[in-house]
């Protein structure tokens, strides 16, 4: 098809749902979604590289949120799942939200939705186990520790519970799969890399807070 293109983004949630805004508003047809490589921009014609914009992100979340508080927690629980090919999944789901499907497609779409749902039910219940079970350490700086494995990309998914238990005391979550964490400083939240973290826990700094975003974390 002459508008049909591969969509390239970040990797991010607010770097798909800017995709997904940019596919619905020019009438994308989308082949498939690619995270961004080095190298890999431009190699086919029907490439098309996506800037992560948040206000188009947000408005796509508010858009699907209000067709489907359900649906854009399924979406958001499902994507963290890093399932092979979620991102397609994810598109054809949004599309049928939209009423934007084809009779002839509609079975194999009702089957994507049963296996976003069921996804989305493993990565709640894993996000719950870990809520439930993790144990953090108390380092030399006086900063709570915890270090995990999730088979899923569920720190997003806790650190409200956290910020909630342990509201007024410092501690980092970080997931070495992911070689990534969080920082809380008893006042916000900051993502922070393993060199960060480590700074953090050897000396009591002035963070710099993180600006998260109103939906990213309120699950």
């Amino acid at each position: 098809m002459e508008n049909s293109r591969v969509l390239i983004y970040d990797g991010s949630f607010n770097g798909f749902l800017t995709a997904i805004h940019f596919a619905l508003e020019n009438n994308i047809d989308v082949l498939s979604f690619q995270k961004n490589k080095s190298g890999q921009e431009g190699l086919f014609s029907d490439q098309h590289t996506i800037s992560t914009v948040r206000e188009k992100a947000q408005n796509m979340w508010y858009s699907i949120e209000k067709k489907s508080h359900a649906a854009i927690r399924n979406i958001y629980f499902a994507f963290l799942s890093e399932t092979n090919g979620i991102e397609f999944m994810l598109y054809q789901y949004i599309k049928k939200l939209y009423g934007m499907f084809d009779i002839e497609t509609l079975e194999q779409t009702a089957i994507i939705e049963a296996k976003i749902k069921k996804l989305s039910l493993q990565v709640n219940r894993e996000k719950s186990y870990i809520e439930n079970s993790l144990v953090f350490e108390t380092t030399d700086s006086s900063v709570y520790m915890t270090e995990l494995e999730p088979g899923f990309n569920i720190i997003p998914l806790i650190s409200r519970h956290f910020r909630y238990k342990y509201p007024k005391h410092p501690w980092i979550i970080y997931d070495n799969k992911r070689k990534y964490g969080v920082y809380y400083n008893g006042i916000s939240l900051e993502m922070v890399s393993e060199h960060t973290k480590n700074n953090y826990l050897k000396v009591k700094k002035v963070l710099k807070p993180y600006q998260e975003n109103s939906y990213r974390m309120a699950m």
